[in-house]
């Protein structure tokens, strides 16, 4: 028997085999346009060789009416998410912009997965139509669960959900279920607006053209991606650093919620506790940074405090990984939170990645509820999110949730210490990855980067991205004998 419905696995790769060559199209006529004569092979050879096979698989494999299993959607978006890194690093490796295919990968990886950890020293020397790549990867990588679900999948006789439920993270708690074919349409279409707006703020805040396109697509996809090693901090633009914090902050909340704006009104933000709660931590530890970096001489005014504690602290949070200042000069009060807020992640239904918000959320509650039971034994506590109950089911899974999470934390960082850094940067370079933030501290934090570490950690580190962006099951499911059992799924 089968492990997986095999034909439908392969239409659905040849159709991301085929978007993937048509994605790297504005590519290819940048290195044109910017005369870089590297650059324009490799991706001309890369795009025909993509579209190419994806549609002999496409046409030469028929569509089979046999169900798909939940095995299937693992091994596809997996697979999926691996192959797009292996052939969006091909151009950079072969054009000599990245001359390791390790160093190739891990940047493309980090891409897909809305990572935004480089390795590139010097990012402003490097080629135009690379850099657009990047930029592209990240928005490919924010917008994949819904380009699949809401076109790809429907034409490869897979059901969108058995991706989707194991991609985006989607609420199962509250009145906004996500309806695919309806929904993640217009999920898809609320994210190409989010960028073509945050494109023209850029553009208006006096970037040009070229950094406003580049900058828009990795903010809205979460990846941090910039043309200038010192980020965003390059521009010293309030009006630009404003607008990117806004934008940073809607990508990590629950987009569903947005949809629901016009019919429901504020009330949707309101009354969903998940919501609440990220704006809280925001908030309360954009307040502590601001105040703590401004008594402690770090900033010399409070608007400029006050700037940078929200722009760290919603770049965290969201996972989008841009920088504005060297927080690595902060003092260790305000490195702490950034740390925890590191752990967090953005909400559920969002563009980020990390735990989420509501796991968080739950797990304080089902502490609270320990804590209860403890002192009362003979009562009953039940946990509610939005005024409805948690099944225990739910618990459980957030439960084993977390400690796999933490579990890959630790084995993560005992891979990558091979390489004998100082315990902060292993720890936080982990957890960058894994929360696909991008940033860490010290020799990966603002003015650093990954490209200290030996071409087995960044192996490590890549699949921690896709680990982290898959939401762990999903990948890791593929290394269980269970999984490879046809009668146990």
């Amino acid at each position: 028997m089968s492990v997986v419905n095999g034909k439908n696995a392969y239409r659905v790769l040849g159709f991301m085999l085929t978007a993937m060559g048509i994605s790297m199209i504005p590519a290819l006529i940048a290195s044109i346009y910017f005369h870089e004569s590297k650059q324009i092979v490799p991706f001309l050879l890369t795009i025909t060789a993509t579209i190419l096979i994806g549609n002999i698989i496409v046409v030469a494999i028929p569509p089979s009416e046999k169900k798909a299993k939940a095995r299937d959607g693992f091994f596809i978006v997996s697979l999926a998410w691996i192959l797009a890194s292996l052939i969006g690093a091909v151009p950079a490796f072969a054009s000599g912009a990245i001359p390791s295919f390790i160093d190739s990968f891990f940047e493309t990886c980090s891409g897909f997965t809305t990572t935004g950890a480089s390795l590139i020293e010097n990012i402003e020397i490097m080629p135009k139509s690379i850099l657009l790549w990047r930029s592209c990867a990240v928005w490919l990588g924010g917008a994949g669960i819904i380009l699949f679900t809401a076109f790809v999948l429907p034409f490869s006789s897979i059901r969108g959900h058995k991706l989707a439920r194991h991609q985006l993270s989607l609420q199962h708690i509250g009145k906004f279920h996500l309806k695919f074919h309806g929904t993640v349409s217009k999920l898809f279409r609320l994210y190409v607006f989010l960028t073509l707006s945050l494109i023209i703020f850029f553009y208006l805040g006096k970037m040009s053209l070229f950094d406003s396109i580049l900058h828009g697509l990795s903010t809205i996809g979460t990846g941090g991606f910039s043309t200038y090693n010192n980020g965003l901090a390059h521009f010293g633009n309030p009006f630009i650093n404003w607008v990117c914090i806004i934008f940073m902050f809607i990508a990590g909340s629950n987009l569903n919620l947005w949809l629901g704006l016009k019919k429901y009104g504020i009330k949707t933000f309101r009354k969903n506790a998940e919501f609440k709660f990220y704006l809280i931590l925001i908030v309360s530890a954009s307040t502590l940074i601001s105040t703590n970096t401004y008594f402690s001489g770090i900033f010399t005014t409070p608007c400029e405090a006050i700037t940078s504690g929200f722009f760290q602290v919603t770049s965290f949070i969201s996972t989008s990984g841009q920088r504005l200042s060297n927080f690595n000069a902060w003092p260790t009060f305000s490195k702490m939170i950034l740390l925890a807020i590191m752990l967090i992640g953005g909400c559920t239904s969002s563009l980020a990645g990390g735990p989420k918000v509501l796991r968080i959320l739950t797990s304080i509650r089902l502490i609270q509820r320990g804590i209860s039971i403890k002192l009362h034994p003979n009562k009953i506590f039940v946990i509610s999110i939005d005024k409805k109950e948690l099944p225990q089911e739910v618990s459980t899974n957030i439960a084993n949730f977390m400690f796999l999470y933490f579990f890959t934390i630790f084995s993560g960082c005992l891979l990558v210490s091979i390489n004998d850094f100082d315990l902060i940067t292993t720890f936080s370079g982990v957890l960058a990855c894994l929360n696909n933030i991008g940033l860490g501290f010290n020799l990966v934090g603002p003015t650093g980067g990954f490209h200290i570490f030996s071409g087995f950690s960044k192996l490590i580190l890549s699949l921690l991205m896709i680990a982290g962006r898959l939401e762990l099951f999903t990948l890791l499911m593929l290394f269980s004998p269970h999984y490879w059992n046809p009668d146990r799924v």
